[in-house]
């Protein structure tokens, strides 16, 4: 069986590497030089969802940095700062301490929230946005707030409200049910191989992460109707200005294309992607993802970096 370190620090043509960064140690994976791609993950996963597109991008001229967020895989799990203010200042911090100016950056899940929350709080720092089945967090308070498919989607958000049952149940029988959430969440799930699936399983077993993974979905319940809350969402009003390419799954049964109108929040060139797949366009079929991702970056991420 393999172990939560084993998991994270996962071999490969990738070098790992924890960074000090906004009060905190993150870990990531680096490799390739040129304009630089931060690759964000989602929950329940870690830096290792990127690991079919690292090296493409890095072949295809780009420095590649896959970073675990806070609380996730091998980066620091402080009792505290899980909200996309304290998320996105990380990874900005991370940016800068890897000498780099600005970054393109590509999220999946919460990581699309850290994306978007990047780019309203500091557009300097980034170069443009991919966002991988995810929502403009004005658009999903809006969405969880006023529209019941949307919210039916996002259910299991409810759940992790519960104080200590959902640490217990992803971690439960070797974290069986984080291999179960990658599987009801795809639309093909034979992406899912017994060793992926593993290697997942074994790194939400890394304590505390149970907790931290959880601790931003917590906030974004709780602050629905909150003064941080509010004062968040003010902090993100305007329009994003970057590049943005958002990516959704045409049978993604948490977000759905149809209800999500991330465009009203952007003011730069826009562009949509629907891919066949479920809610990880990116695990379900890396190479049509690679194939979407990189004309785009090379029009968008390279002519803003130089």
């Amino acid at each position: 069986m393999i172990t939560p370190d084993a998991a994270i620090t996962a071999t490969g043509p990738w070098t790992h590497r924890n960074i000090s960064a906004n009060g905190a140690r993150f870990h990531i994976v680096e490799m390739g030089s040129g304009p630089t791609v931060l690759l964000l993950h989602g929950f329940p996963s870690f830096w290792w969802t990127w690991r079919e597109l690292i090296a493409p991008l890095a072949h295809a001229g780009y420095r590649v940095i896959a970073m675990d967020l806070r609380g996730y895989g091998g980066s620091d799990h402080p009792p505290q700062g899980y909200d996309p203010t304290t998320l996105a200042r990380d990874c900005v911090s991370v940016i800068r301490s890897l000498g780099e100016a600005q970054a393109t950056v590509v999220g999946h899940g919460l990581g699309s929230v850290v994306a978007w929350t990047m780019a309203a709080h500091t557009p300097d720092a980034v170069t443009a946005v991919v966002s991988v089945a995810g929502a403009h967090p004005r658009v999903l308070r809006h969405s969880l707030l006023r529209n019941n498919a949307q919210r039916s989607g996002l259910s299991y958000l409810a759940r992790l409200q519960l104080p200590f049952i959902p640490e217990r149940y992803y971690t439960k029988n070797d974290a069986n049910n984080v291999g179960e959430f990658f599987e009801k969440y795809s639309y093909d799930p034979s992406w899912l191989d017994p060793d992926v699936r593993a290697s997942f399983q074994a790194a939400y077993q890394n304590w505390p992460t149970a907790h931290t993974a959880i601790e931003f979905h917590r906030w974004a319940i709780r602050s629905l109707y909150r003064t941080d809350g509010r004062r968040f969402q003010d902090s993100i009003d305007t329009p994003v200005s970057n590049p943005v390419l958002d990516i959704f799954g045409e049978h993604d049964p948490m977000v759905f294309s149809d209800l999500i109108d991330n465009e009203s929040m952007v003011s730069g060139p826009y562009t949509r992607e629907i891919m066949p797949t479920g809610h990880f366009p990116h695990e379900e079929n890396p190479r049509a993802f690679a194939e979407l991702l990189l004309p785009w970056l090379s029009q968008h991420a390279r002519s803003l970096a130089h």
